[in-house]
């Protein structure tokens, strides 16, 4: 199965606390096409109290027995890379996965340990990954399978509709 594998960066962003008794909130924001020289979990940028972070690098990997979904992706009004993270501290979170797959990233997003966020895919993987769909897509064709007509004639190894007395469980009383 053919596959093509993009390295790309995430940024996150650490909200504070609203509350004196809450905690801050580190959420990805956006995924770079390219992996710059910075070290991962450094702190870029503190504005207001909000901090931006490089994350690190992880790998996006595209097969070709999901260039249909890639596709849908590339069609909606708003096409997405989701990143999942587990962890809320900057200088420890770990990138889990990256995927540019909408019906992955959903899966991701049941996880209730994973921070998953759909952030806004850059252009340069845009081309990408629509060469990578018009190289590899191969169209399936639905085919709606039929039942077989039962035979009410037909002898089979089948359980009786309603058991026999001797079948049956029977709530005997334990001898102690």
């Amino acid at each position: 199965m053919p596959q093509v594998t993009l390295r790309v960066s995430v940024l996150a962003i650490r909200r504070p606390p609203v509350t004196r008794w809450g905690n801050g909130e580190l959420r990805p924001i956006a995924v770079l096409p390219q992996e710059p020289d910075t070290a991962a979990h450094t702190l870029l940028d503190t504005e207001d109290g909000v901090e931006t972070w490089y994350l690190g690098g992880r790998d996006l990997v595209l097969y070709s027995g999901d260039t249909s979904h890639h596709r849908d992706n590339l069609e909606s009004q708003r096409p997405s890379i989701w990143v999942a993270m587990r962890g809320q501290d900057p200088r420890r979170a770990v990138i889990v996965d990256v995927t540019a797959d909408p019906y992955e990233g959903e899966g991701y997003a049941s996880d209730t340990d994973l921070m998953v966020e759909a952030v806004p895919m850059p252009d340069a993987i845009r081309v990408r990954i629509a060469e990578f769909i018009a190289a590899h897509h191969v169209e399936m064709p639905f085919k709606k399978r039929k039942r077989l007509a039962a035979d009410p004639n037909a002898m089979t190894a089948r359980a009786p509709r309603i058991l026999q007395t001797q079948d049956k469980w029977v709530n005997t009383p334990r001898k102690r």
